[in-house]
């Protein structure tokens, strides 16, 4: 049976992808760095290993009969010949037949983000691989940015006016759980948006009309380093942010492609039916 291993599996994508596996006959196992705490995430029926990027001694038995792999670039790791690589490394020698990596939209050409080296490296192992390149995930909305917006009623962010092709993670796990289980993906890279491309404005307008409460749109580079800085995120990890939203700035990521349709045989899901579907997130008060 086709054995899976899905790293990045208590993240937004990661959840969604063991999810949706679970409707098809193969072996599936979450990578995951501390299966205790995970279990409590993923519930009892995943079955999980222990894996950790940085610690090459998880790595045997991680990918241990392996064939296909979901790699999720962990976003505190930015060093990709020290931190990822050694793990890459390790599943070529396993024996690990497909990589799908979770990458980003437009990352073959903007050489500044570690997915445009980690695709490199990919290819230079010579592991067949599909890369899914994904715009903006909506749900960063109710992660990163969740306290700006329920707490300040604001996105902070150094986007400009730039337009941006936001995708629902639900929409790039389904397409996530194709290319694993279907032939014919190898050697595939698929550039993943939504159906329509917005500018933040347009976004905190949407925000504003379902919550029924004001949202704005700030954007300012140095107040929004640091609030990410005194969120106690790292440095390197900031600057992969900043590089990203530096891609709407100068309107790079607005792009909308029909690969996402294609792939399901639907529309992408919009960003009015997310706000919608996840607007607890925003309203929910802490006890």
């Amino acid at each position: 049976m086709l054995k899976i291993l899905v790293t990045g599996a208590t993240g937004n994508v990661g959840q969604e992808v063991l999810r949706l596996l679970q409707f098809h006959s193969c072996n599936v196992c979450a990578a995951v760095r501390n299966p205790n705490s995970a279990k409590q995430i993923l519930g009892s029926n995943i079955r999980t290993v222990s894996f950790d990027f940085t610690n090459p001694d998880t790595f045997v038995n991680a990918f241990s009969q392996v064939n296909k792999l979901f790699l999720v670039r962990p976003p505190a790791l930015a060093n990709v010949r020290q931190q990822i690589a050694p793990a890459l490394n390790a599943a070529k020698l396993a024996g690990v037949e497909h990589i799908v990596f979770l990458s980003i939209l437009e990352a073959e050409r903007n050489r500044f983000v570690p997915h445009f080296k980690i695709e490199r490296y990919i290819d230079q192992l010579g592991i067949p691989a599909t890369f899914l390149r994904g715009s903006f995930f909506m749900q960063n909305f109710n992660t990163t940015h969740l306290e700006d917006i329920k707490t300040r009623g604001e996105l902070l962010m150094p986007a400009g006016n730039g337009k941006t092709s936001f995708i629902d993670v639900r929409d790039i796990a389904a397409v996530a759980v194709r290319t694993l289980i279907e032939d014919g993906h190898q050697g595939r890279a698929y550039a993943l948006t939504g159906g329509e491309a917005l500018t933040y404005y347009e976004v905190t307008d949407i925000f504003t009309s379902i919550l029924g409460k004001r949202v704005c749109y700030k954007p300012s580079l140095l107040k929004f380093v640091q609030q990410m800085h005194s969120s106690g995120l790292p440095m390197d990890f900031i600057l992969v942010m900043v590089a990203i939203y530096t891609t709407a700035r100068l309107g790079l990521a607005g792009k909308i492609t029909s690969d996402t349709e294609q792939l399901l045989n639907r529309s992408p899901l919009t960003i009015r039916q997310y706000i919608e579907d996840y607007r607890q997130f925003w309203l929910r008060v802490h006890l």
